[in-house]
Order: structure tokens, then sequence, then C-alpha cells
């Protein structure tokens, strides 16, 4: 019976230990969990902070590491040449034509086909005229194309009667004259979508005539936002004149 007694006691001591061993393990464990917490939150804390610091990586050559550059490094806009201002200048006047065309659509005609393309060239448009206009500012240049400078010449023999040197205003390529204007305000429906259509086609070759000029030019054309923009002109003026040019096939106006 004593023999029975003394076994039980060391197992119950056993287990006790046992137990206690487990607690302290547990209790190790729990302890290491919370140091690496904290050495997580530490280490996200730090790639927190080193992010928010600007890093500048300049690619290497083929076979050759990057390098980063300190954190003074400032982007420097790529060169522009004169060509590349007077496009964009020229543009948005030109762009601004075609916006005052669209905007005669809604009081001049009912004509379905016709009102969704105005609505979908004067949105294109005029968000290409920000887009120039900001490009412009950026680098510091007028929005507006500048006058033509007259020379210092005697023009007094070149006056003509009827004719109003200074009233006119500067025409990029395919840009309706005065004329063309006036008879496209005066037009009503399918008068109107004839002119319109006609002129918007005249007004987008001319558009494309000024994008090829640019790029026959020696030295512009080089900015990655000015190539991006002008062949999206390119491509987006072609699609439209096929569209009206099927307008006026399938449509007798």
């Amino acid at each position: 019976m004593k023999s029975f007694y003394s076994k039980g006691q060391a197992k119950l001591q056993s287990v006790v230990g046992g137990g206690a061993w487990r607690s302290r393990l547990l209790a190790g464990g729990v302890l290491a969990g919370l140091f690496s917490l904290t050495v997580c939150a530490q280490q996200a804390h730090q790639q927190q902070t080193d992010r928010g610091k600007p890093v500048v990586v300049q690619p290497g050559a083929p076979g050759q590491p990057t390098r980063t550059l300190p954190e003074s490094t400032r982007a420097t806009l790529p060169p522009r040449s004169p060509a590349d201002i007077q496009f964009m200048q020229g543009m948005i006047l030109h762009h601004a034509q075609a916006v005052e065309m669209t905007a005669l659509i809604e009081s001049h005609t009912q004509n379905k086909e016709l009102r969704l393309l105005g609505a979908r060239i004067s949105h294109s448009q005029s968000e290409e005229i920000r887009f120039m206009k900001r490009w412009l500012e950026t680098r510091g240049e007028p929005t507006d194309l500048p006058m033509p400078k007259t020379s210092d010449m005697d023009m007094s023999g070149m006056n003509m009667p009827g004719m109003k040197m200074s009233s006119q205003p500067m025409l990029m390529p395919g840009m309706l004259t005065p004329k063309q204007m006036e008879a496209l305000r005066k037009a009503k429906g399918a008068d109107f979508d004839q002119l319109f259509l006609t002129g918007m086609i005249q007004h987008h070759n001319g558009a494309l005539i000024m994008v090829k000029d640019l790029f026959d030019t020696a030295g512009s054309g080089q900015d990655a936002e000015l190539f991006n923009f002008t062949t999206d002109v390119d491509s987006g003026q072609r699609a439209e004149i096929r569209i009206m040019q099927t307008m006026l096939r399938e449509k007798p106006l």
C-alpha cells in the first residue's frame, strides 16, 4: 500500500513537473512571438519610412548594374524645337474651330448620326486643347500663336479696296475660311449636314498635314508626350475622315 502511494506521488510530481515545463515553454513561445511582432513592426515602420524617401534609379547599360542617384536628382524635360511650340500653338487654334463647328449642330440639324459624330469630335478635341495648353504652360510657353510681325517695308501701295489685312484671321492648313464658316452658320437641315461633313473632312485633312510638316522638320517631334499626342491625332482623325466619307456616300444629303 505504501509502495503504491509512493509510485502515485512520484507520477503526480512528474505530471506536475511536466505541466510546469510546458507552461514555461508556452510562456517562452508567447514572449518570442511578441518579440517577433515587435521586430516585424519596427521593420515595417522602417520600410514605410524608406518608401517615403524618393529613390531615383538610373538603368545601367546592357550588362551593367543600375545606379541609385542622390535624392536631390530632379527630372528635366526633354529638349524641344521651335517647331514643337508652333505646332502646339497652331493646333490649339485649329481644334478651336472644329469645336466651334460642332457647336452649331444642335440648332442646325436633326440628323442623329451627325449629332453623335459631332459630340465625339467636340469632346475629343476639347480634351486635346486642354492637354496642349498644359504642355505649353509646363514649358513656360504662351498658349496663343504669336501673330506674324510685319516688316518695315512700305505697305501703303498694297492697301487695295476691300482688303482688310489686319482683320484677317490666321488660318492653319484645312481650316475653314470666314466665308465657309458663314455659309455653315446659315445652312439648315440637309444643307448643313453636307457642308459640315465636307468642311470637317477638309479640316481633319489639314490636321494631318500639320502633323506631317512637324515630323518633316529636322529636330522636331522628339518629345515623348508630343510624339504620343501627334500619333493619336493622326490615327484618330484618319478614322473620323473615313466615317464622314461613308456618311456622305451612304446618305445623299
